[in-house]
């Protein structure tokens, strides 16, 4: 007789072959890769047969972003105190700059140009002739406009590389000329087959021109560095609350609220604290192996996983900052217990729906969970298969997950799964009001935020209430 959990699994499994029905013959091949149903099997060895990191089939709306985007807009646009230019068409540096939400201190255009759209503008004379000298100029004149800017990014567009423009000579002759550092990023959009190699190319570049070049005036035991925390809706300040609670000190942020100084001297950090595994493994990677430098993972989202993260990272200290970590985690458990006493009754047994970006969606699954929220489907619009093979070893038995899911895959499952919400990004975000699944934009909070540490939670549980329980709902008659 098959178990209860082998017919969930086989149930599953027959929903995504009728999923795949819809695709002609040589698409379906390609696409039923990317889909997998946890068992007990993968769940244990966290081994996974998901295809991912791989082009995506034409014509499928993908809704995935590109280099640029993961340059851009992901890990050099926080850092505060330098220009960054969007280098080509306006359209893609309108769209970097409208929708993120990196909080930094400082006073707008004066020391902090995180929420400037600085463009060269590409026209088509410049698609003829070149924009060399277009972008000397822009360089020129950012320096006169906002003389306390300690750099500038040169982030190229998909022209850019395209009619071969020469960014690299013109950062070197503009460093030397303006006495600060131009830093070029090779980041065309068409690079690579989504937003996770612009990580890598903006990473390279940080490598290349700042990491390791400054030295820390005043070194301690107990020096941390945050890498991968973007500070959506101010996620590293409620995170660094938590550290030097601790008693540890963060002496660098990559990249929300950071600055080029703090990029150039993370190499002075005794442990680098990862958060945003995809977009900033690398660089932790580029550290240990040249200054010995160890990282450590972490997952500030919901209170069982926070207590976890810091429980692993006062493990890589004595016992004094071990002490202080079971104290931090006391104070906050009455807190923590009341929030979700508040909710659970409103939340529990409520199916959720997960299609990240950046944010890996194995680090919200323990949040939900708190809440008591099921996680029945999830995945990513990119990921590599280190991804899926952790992503396994935190669902349930019979969850869907799926890479690079294309519009019709959500629609489909969001359907057929009868979800009571769904997390993804802002491409998805209207079309689920107008059917009526309430949704969360899981890539900048949807406005609101923090989500991470202790505090966080509190701003994540009432969310989810208010979307999942708004009367908003019962109003709406979907056109659809």
């Amino acid at each position: 007789m098959i178990g209860l959990s082998a017919k969930v699994i086989e149930e599953k499994k027959a929903l995504i072959e009728e999923l795949l029905e819809v695709y002609p013959k040589r698409a379906k091949k390609f696409r039923k890769k990317h889909f997998e149903v946890s068992d007990q099997e993968n769940i244990e060895s966290g081994k996974c047969s998901i295809k991912s990191n791989k082009k995506s089939r034409p014509g499928v709306m993908t809704i995935r972003g590109c280099a640029y985007a993961g340059s851009k807009g992901v890990v050099w646009g926080p850092i505060k105190d330098m220009v960054h230019i969007s280098h080509g068409p306006v359209g893609c540096g309108q769209y970097s700059w409208g929708t993120r939400r990196n909080y930094a201190n400082g006073k707008l255009g004066i020391n902090n140009f995180t929420a400037m759209q600085v463009t060269s503008d590409f026209q088509e004379r410049d698609i003829v002739f070149g924009g060399d000298k277009k972008l000397e100029q822009l360089c020129r004149e950012i320096k006169e406009m906002f003389p306390l800017t300690k750099g500038i990014s040169i982030q190229s567009e998909c022209p850019v590389g395209l009619i071969g423009d020469d960014i690299n000579s013109v950062a070197k002759k503009m460093s030397k000329e303006l006495d600060i550092p131009v830093i070029p990023v090779n980041c065309e959009g068409f690079r690579g087959v989504s937003q996770s190699l612009g990580h890598h190319i903006a990473n390279d570049a940080i490598r290349d021109h700042l990491m390791g070049t400054r030295e820390l005036e005043e070194s301690g035991p107990y020096d941390v560095a945050i890498i991968g925390d973007y500070n959506i809706g101010g996620d590293a300040w409620a995170s660094r609350i938590l550290l030097e609670e601790m008693g540890l000190r963060v002496v660098a942020q990559w990249s929300g609220d950071g600055s080029i100084n703090e990029l150039a001297i993370t190499h002075h950090s005794k442990l680098n604290l990862v958060h945003c595994y995809r977009s900033m493994n690398y660089m932790a990677k580029e550290m240990e192996k040249k200054y010995g430098t160890p990282y450590c993972e972490y997952n500030f989202f919901g209170p069982s996983k926070t207590i976890e993260s810091l429980r692993k990272i006062a493990s890589y200290f004595d016992d004094t900052i071990q002490q202080n970590a079971e104290k931090v985690i006391g104070d906050y458990l009455d807190e923590m217990a009341q929030t979700m006493n508040k909710y659970l009754s409103r939340l529990k047994g409520k199916k959720v729906m997960l299609a990240t970006g950046g944010l890996r969606s194995r680090h919200t699954i323990g949040a939900y969970e708190d809440l008591g929220m099921e996680i029945i489907a999830t995945g990513h619009e990119f990921a590599h298969q280190d991804d899926y093979e952790k992503t396994f070893q935190e669902v349930q038995e019979g969850t869907i997950v799926y890479d690079d899911p294309t519009s019709f895959d959500l629609d489909f499952l969001s359907e057929k799964l009868d979800v009571d919400l769904i997390g993804a990004g802002i491409k998805e975000k209207y079309v689920y009001h107008k059917t009526g699944i309430p949704f969360r934009q899981m890539h900048s909070w949807d406005y609101s935020g923090p989500y991470h540490g202790f505090d966080g939670f509190k701003v994540f549980a009432r969310d989810m209430d208010s979307a999942v329980n708004s009367p908003v709902w019962d109003l709406i008659e979907s056109p659809f």
